[in-house]
């Protein structure tokens, strides 16, 4: 009878190839996440805590920056001629929404403005944000 007890072997995982795969990886996706929306105009938008982001498939982007110009998916337009731009693209997708950037220093009123023009229309508006750092 035996009774000694048997010494049992260790078990080790050699993880450098996986740090390789894991660091090409992160450099791919990286480097696709610069590529993935190329029109969006760069803002200092305003901050959320909770930092959430909001995507539709059927988008429009109005942006305003600090000069009070107005811009859809690049394209400058007035104050004016914002509400027929928009109808254009509500035939085109009816169920369409508005993600509207605005400058930090734009008063509320001008980005009120384009609230309204999207709340007459019934067209969904979210407005962009950066999560707090």
């Amino acid at each position: 009878m035996n009774l000694r007890k048997r010494k049992k072997g260790t078990v080790e995982v050699h993880t450098s190839a996986l740090n390789d795969i894991m660091f090409f990886l992160l450099l791919f996706f990286l480097l696709a996440s610069a590529v993935v929306n190329p029109t969006v105009v760069k803002l200092l938008v305003p901050q959320s805590s909770s930092g959430q982001q909001s995507t539709a498939k059927k988008a429009v982007t109005v942006t305003i920056d600090d000069n009070l110009k107005y811009t859809i998916n690049k394209k400058p337009v007035t104050l004016t001629e914002l509400q027929t731009e928009l109808e254009r693209y509500q035939k085109i997708e009816p169920d369409l929404t508005v993600i509207l950037y605005v400058a930090r220093n734009v008063t509320y009123q001008d980005g009120f403005q384009v609230s309204d023009i999207a709340n007459k229309m019934k067209l969904k508006l979210v407005v962009a944000v950066e999560p707090k750092k």
